[in-house]
């Protein structure tokens, strides 16, 4: 399914999302489609994006909505599950894993605050599958200050990317910076306008073989 169109011709709950993430989206996310896939959404708005998944990721798919807001309750349907929260709230948080387990992908369009973005962040990446996503998008926020952003101001959520670049590439820091549970569980950190993604996976051993006959 082509999700660019699907957006387009929607006709059921409103959707708002940027037209720039599409691509990211399919991008990131094409692998899991037709696959038992746990998707949970941090912001329900509308309730039209929760369709949206549904229809992409296809029939064995199991969507979970969060929102402070009790009426996105409403918005439950078959493959749709909503739990009332804040992302900030670790506990809660806890009770969504333990109730739905692990989730394959976190997306996080919620508060866009970025004390609440980093909480659940720090929060919900450990415990993704290992082979999970998690993605945060609207970060165009990180640098307005009535989200508690601002231009390479040290609290917002795109400066801590910015360190975990460096947390990524501990190996190779010659001592300079220990490895972490991130550096060991992350492949990569991908950055788009306004979006960050986040891919988990499990590192073989690192070496650079040479290889071929020498001349």
């Amino acid at each position: 399914m082509n999700l660019w169109a699907d957006f387009l011709t929607n006709n059921q709950r409103e959707i708002h999302k940027w037209k720039h993430y599409f691509p990211v989206y399919e991008r990131h996310f094409k692998d899991w489609v037709y696959k038992p896939v746990t998707f949970i959404e941090i912001g329900c708005g509308k309730g039209g994006s929760l369709q949206m998944w549904k229809r992409y990721f296809g029939p064995h798919a199991r969507i979970i909505g969060i929102d402070i807001c009790e009426d996105c309750k409403r918005f439950e349907e078959d493959q749709i599950e909503i739990r009332i929260g804040e992302q900030q709230n670790t506990a809660f948080l806890q009770s969504v894993i333990e109730e739905f387990g692990s989730p394959d992908i976190v997306l996080d369009d919620g508060s866009h605050v970025m004390d609440y973005i980093s909480t659940a962040f720090h929060f919900l990446y450990p415990r993704l599958t290992k082979s999970g996503i998690y993605m945060v998008e609207d970060l165009h926020t990180a640098y307005w200050s009535e989200y508690g952003g601002g231009f390479r101001k040290k609290a917002t959520f795109i400066e801590l990317c910015k360190d975990l670049i460096d947390e990524l590439n501990a190996d190779h820091s010659r001592g300079m910076l220990p490895s972490t549970d991130f550096s060991k569980t992350t492949l990569s950190i991908h950055f788009y306008d306004s979006i960050v993604v986040f891919e988990r996976g499990a590192h073989t051993k690192k070496f650079a073989p040479h290889v071929g006959r020498k001349l």
